[in-house]
């Protein structure tokens, strides 16, 4: 039976923008492709077979149908400072990089790993960011202009070239001026995206005159070879893991960055909601088939799937689709491929590279304070002057010190006075413990070890004067205190208890809980916890009640005994 009319419009219309989106993603990939392993230093084959593995491996698992898993920048630039060449063979180490860094991804996503993302600030993504569109611009300066340097990072080798400007090979650079002009301008057509590819072939075409007139500039065939096909899949080398494992967490932790990213930014067109972890999961399946097939770590693309939605991709389908048009490029174009130039995907990387940098991003977060500033300026220089794997393993202890430290300041402890009802009004905490009153004291924040010396330095003194009087300290919604917090509670409530005080502590039945297990509740008394309910504010009552009942008795009990003496 045939399917409803309006069904088959539906599926036919969903079919040609996937067709449309495919080609125009597939098209686009192979230049990308060969540009990446370029940026990498590696052969550009890889970079290729990067994007055409990685997407068509990754699309069969992602929740987010458009997610597109190929190359990254930011990839690319971890495995070129890996400095693969020191293996002995450095193509297998590039094929165990690449499944080492899957699996990493794979194992994230089946440990659910995607809830500490949280705790990398935007300040460091920022600023991570904004240098690895500076690396990739400074790291094609020397395949732009025909300079090559012995210096040891990109500031340096830009430097030397700055120094050496009469040594630029004047026909790479022509190719490369040109190829880059083209890019701007024909970007700003209706040929958009493919401006990039038509710029690319006129580049190379260029290059290709040149040659005849006897000027030589390098290009893909000179490293690849002339033919290209379909690559045979390639065992990774187990005795380079080791060395190995840096590179590989920082690029499985870019791409799970990234994914989170991606997957907030390109929603499913449908309207399903999004599953991180089996995104990451579909992330590690594509590095992991691109490094049996010869190809570099593959994981989400935020410029790969901007571009599958432009094009107006509605489902996987088109990825299988961009997977089949490259397929189809490389069997039957295979030989044209290797003609393209090194400074013509030079010009290329280095468009991608600025447009990496946002200017509106990068003022926002310095208007947001001097330490959100400072770290993503850091960050930046990090990035910029170290190998990139290292800078990014920095970046996330940067962004869970920084986390820990805003945490900690954010603590804030008030007092609360009951209006004779049900009613609280907030006011500054005393100085010091009172002779004779009820102090109820709520703290705002999170109570953990770097909070603890901030909550020790709010709550009131316990003086000679401080007695007969009872501190209630609400926490209604904290599950856990931890060692520190817990520690301070106790001697807390020894320190009152000296002075003929009582501590009582409000709080939820986990919290109790954990402080029966821990064996502070002992220590401050079982008596001294009042276990919140669902009605807020009900328990808070009735602990003022009996509080103020206690401190009503110990001062008639001392004026009893005072009399008595008298």
């Amino acid at each position: 039976m045939k399917p409803p009319r309006p069904l088959r419009m539906t599926f036919g219309k969903r079919a040609r923008k996937d067709t449309i989106a495919g080609v125009v993603l597939g098209v686009e990939s192979v230049p990308d492709g060969l540009a990446l392993g370029v940026l990498a230093g590696v052969n550009p084959l890889a970079g290729l077979y990067g994007y055409l593995f990685g997407m068509v491996g990754g699309a069969v698992a992602t929740s987010t149908p458009i997610l597109a898993v190929q190359v990254t920048g930011a990839t690319a630039l971890i495995v070129a400072d890996t400095h693969l060449s020191r293996f002995s063979d450095p193509e297998r180490a590039l094929f165990t990089l690449s499944i080492l860094a899957g699996l990493f991804m794979i194992a994230a996503g089946v440990l659910k790993l995607g809830r500490l993302l949280r705790f990398v600030s935007s300040a460091v993504m920022v600023g991570f960011i904004a240098g690895i569109g500076v690396n990739t611009v400074l790291g094609q300066l020397g395949n732009f202009t025909g300079f090559e340097s012995d210096a040891s990072n990109r500031p340096l080798r830009t430097l030397d070239l700055l120094a050496h400007i009469w040594q630029v090979h004047l026909p790479t650079f022509v190719v490369g001026i040109v190829t880059l002009l083209l890019i701007i301008a024909l970007m700003r057509t209706f040929l958009r995206a493919l401006g990039m590819v038509v710029a690319i072939i006129i580049g190379s075409g260029l290059t290709y005159v040149l040659d005849l007139q006897g000027y030589t500039v390098a290009t893909v065939g000179d490293v690849a070879g002339d033919t290209l096909g379909l690559p045979l899949p390639a065992l990774p080398t187990l005795g380079v893991v080791a060395e190995l494992l840096v590179p590989a967490l920082a690029i499985a932790f870019v791409g799970l960055v990234q994914g989170a990213g991606i997957a907030t930014a390109f929603p499913d067109p449908a309207g399903k909601r999004a599953n991180p972890s089996r995104d990451f999961i579909a992330q590690g399946i594509g590095s992991v088939i691109s490094g049996l097939f010869r190809g570099m770590p593959a994981s989400a693309s935020m410029s790969a799937t901007a571009l599958n939605a432009q094009a107006g991709a509605q489902t996987r389908a088109s990825l299988f689709i961009a997977g089949g048009v490259m397929t189809a490029i490389m069997l039957l174009a295979g030989n044209l491929v290797s003609f393209v130039s090194f400074p013509s995907l030079a010009a290329l990387l280095m468009v991608v590279g600025f447009g990496t940098i946002r200017p509106p991003l990068i003022m926002h977060t310095i208007r947001s304070g001097t330490l959100q500033a400072t770290v993503m300026i850091a960050t930046f220089v990090l990035t910029i002057v170290m190998p990139v794997h290292f800078a990014v393993l920095l970046g996330v202890a940067f962004a869970v010190i920084i986390f820990v430290v805003e945490q900690s300041h954010h603590l804030k402890v008030r007092r609360l006075q009951l209006d004779g009802g049900t009613f609280f009004r907030e006011v500054d905490p005393p100085r010091e413990v009172p002779s004779g009153e009820v102090v109820i004291l709520q703290p705002y924040g999170n109570l953990f070890f770097a909070s603890a010396a901030a909550l020790r330095e709010q709550l009131p003194r316990v003086r000679s004067h401080s007695q007969d009087s009872v501190v209630i300290l609400r926490l209604r919604g904290i599950d856990d205190l931890g060692v520190s917090v817990s520690k301070i509670l106790v001697e807390y409530s020894q320190k009152l208890a000296a002075k003929d005080c009582r501590l009582i502590v409000n709080g939820g039945e986990l919290l109790f809980k954990q402080m029966l297990r821990s064996g502070a509740l002992r220590e401050i008394g079982l008596d001294n916890f009042f276990m919140s309910g669902e009605w807020q504010g009900k328990t808070l009552v009735k602990a003022n009640v009996v509080a103020q009942a206690w401190v009503d008795a110990r001062i008639a009990a001392r004026a009893d005994e005072g009399s008595q003496n008298e």
